[in-house]
């Protein structure tokens, strides 16, 4: 960005701009057999060509950090891989993240920003079947590893229009835990929201796996005290740029809507404990990712340390760190235990950025006045486990043996589940055992805790409407209510299926959502009221077709998952 000079886009619009004064002044020049003129068209240099074919340049908006111009895209105005943080590279990496440098001319957010460096692996990276390929247009992981980077601290605006309205902003934080993931993928896209509700919607990409949740407080020393939550940090820094910035875009800074799923509904838990993202945010929606706690310094260090000795970086020896390759990086920690599991898998209650676990013993104090939206789907765990070989051919025997481990408290629990899903076969009977952590168990139990603070109110929901596709094996699995929140569901037919359903969850989703973000309350004509959660009755809202409102639905499953001490039951 010269400032002494002409940049390209400038050279290319004046060459353009004289080659059409010159074809103007050919034609004028020129007579028909009549001797009248022929009509000229004529346009000022730098101005831009209509018609079908030709992309729309929004206006230009002026940020903080310098101008940008984006797209109209179906009547959306988009901008796209607008940066919120330098690079955290070189002598930035592991660091807390920084504002970006400011510029000078027009930046181009046409296109995304690049995701970041993805840990990632099985199916959702390898398709073992057409309709597995057909996924990752859905979640589109293996093109993200094509184009992964450490630069990642991008976000991505879609509004009706930039002109200073106040419209309510609805964030999205992206899941696939605190591995991989990003803010672009077709199921996460937002432009249909803004076109269809009137408000901002805004998508983000931030820092994941080691890059972001290293602990490598005692391994480097002081200046790496918060490394294992700079993930989360890059969270606060866009939305600090939200705040300061987006009233440009159409949006209102002081009605900010925080939203994630999975992982994306972790890290939302995360935000609503952390004292620096106090008042960036007034609402939150915690989908199928109830993070009532997190990890420790001293195991989340002794990985670190695992990784530096795989990589062959002594503590202290700053310069060697910065040198490793970042592909260096995931290659170790993969064979350390992976994304979910081994040495940068989460952050951690460090004490200064996380001063306490988001949800245990209670609700934090520091949003109690930031209501929420909370719940789950009903049959989790089939995304991640249909491709299993024992899925859909598990026998009793074999379901019985895999409960076996969990004694009594595994019997009670599936005696329980198969009087509530009495047509359940053994397979989708253990695909419920391995989904209660993220469903009922830990929304309700998060959404019990906030309630007790008598503050803001919780609602709570699940989704029991089944997607058709796949041979409809899926049931109503994890993710299935993000494409009709942020009213996506056009790009992700392969997932939700064909015909006018997926656009009347939608209304009902999408239009809850938005509710929410404008309100504080999900309520609309769409849907039957929607009660806040307590906990002597406590309602959901159960979405399908017809959706209605339910008191304790599953109360024997919750009885007995509430009994004792909890069961880690793994896939």
């Amino acid at each position: 960005m010269d400032q002494g000079k002409p940049n390209r886009r400038e050279v290319m619009a004046l060459t353009a701009g004289a080659a059409v004064l010159s074809a103007a002044s050919a034609k004028a020049a020129a007579k028909t057999s009549a001797g009248k003129p022929r009509a000229a068209r004529r346009s000022a240099p730098g101005q831009a060509e209509t018609g079908p074919g030709a992309p729309i340049p929004t206006p230009v908006v002026k940020t903080r950090s310098g101008p940008v111009q984006g797209l109209i895209e179906d009547r959306v105005h988009s901008f796209k891989g607008l940066p919120y943080g330098a690079p955290p590279i070189g002598k930035l990496r592991f660091m807390p993240p920084q504002p970006p440098a400011p510029w000078t001319d027009t930046y181009d957010a046409s296109d995304f920003g690049a995701p970041a460096m993805q840990l990632a692996g099985g199916t959702s990276v390898v398709a073992n079947n057409d309709f597995s390929f057909q996924m990752h247009r859905v979640f589109n992981t293996p093109s993200e590893l094509k184009v992964m980077n450490e630069d990642c601290l991008y976000l991505n605006v879609w509004t009706p229009s930039p002109d200073r309205k106040k419209r309510p902003v609805m964030v999205w934080i992206h899941g696939g835990g605190f591995a991989y993931g990003s803010g672009s993928q077709p199921i996460y896209q937002c432009d249909g929201l803004a076109r269809r509700y009137d408000v901002v919607a805004v998508s983000l990409n931030h820092r994941l796996n080691v890059f972001g949740y290293l602990n490598l407080a005692e391994a480097m020393g002081p200046d790496y005290a918060t490394s294992g939550t700079v993930g989360m940090q890059d969270l606060v820094l866009a939305l600090r740029w939200i705040h300061d910035n987006i009233e440009a875009f159409g949006g209102d800074p002081d009605n900010v809507m925080i939203m994630g799923q999975s992982g994306g509904g972790a890290k939302v838990s995360t935000l609503l404990a952390m004292p620096s993202a106090k008042g960036l945010f007034h609402k939150a929606a915690i989908q199928s990712g109830p993070g009532l706690a997190l990890g420790r310094p001293g195991p989340a260090a002794a990985g670190a340390k695992k990784l530096l000795d795989a990589l062959g970086v002594k503590p202290g020896d700053r310069a060697a760190l910065e040198a490793v390759p970042a592909p260096m990086f995931l290659e170790a920690v993969g064979k350390l235990g992976g994304g979910f599991a081994g040495p940068g898998s989460g952050p951690i209650v460090d004490g200064s950025v996380i001063p306490r676990d988001p949800f245990t013993p209670d609700a934090p104090a520091v949003s109690a006045d930031v209501p929420i939206l909370v719940g789950w789907a009903k049959d989790e765990m089939t995304i991640f486990t249909a491709g299993e070989p024992w899925f859909g051919t598990m026998t009793e025997a074999d379901l019985q043996a895999r409960i076996k481990p969990f004694g009594e408290k595994g019997q009670q629990l599936l005696a329980a589940l198969r009087r509530a899903y009495p047509h359940y076969s053994p397979t989708y009977l253990w695909v419920q055992m391995t989904s209660t952590g993220l469903g009922l168990g830990g929304s309700e139990t998060l959404a019990e805790r906030k309630a007790a603070q008598g503050r803001a109110p919780a609602y709570v929901y699940m989704v029991s409407w089944e997607t058709p596709a796949g041979g409809a094996i899926f049931k109503s699995p994890h993710t299935i209510e993000i494409p009709f929140m942020l009213w996506s569901f056009d790009k992700v037919r392969a997932y939700v299926g064909p015909g006018p359903e997926p656009r009347h969850m939608a209304e009902q989703i999408g239009g809850a959502w938005v509710a929410f973000a404008r309100t504080g309350k999900p309520d609309h004509p769409g849907i039957p009221h929607w009660p806040a959660f307590n906990a002597q009755t406590r309602p959901v809202m159960d979405f399908n077709v017809k959706s209605r409102v339910v008191d304790d639905p599953l109360s024997e499953v919750r009885k007995v998952l509430a009994s004792g001490p909890p069961m880690a039951i793994r896939r």
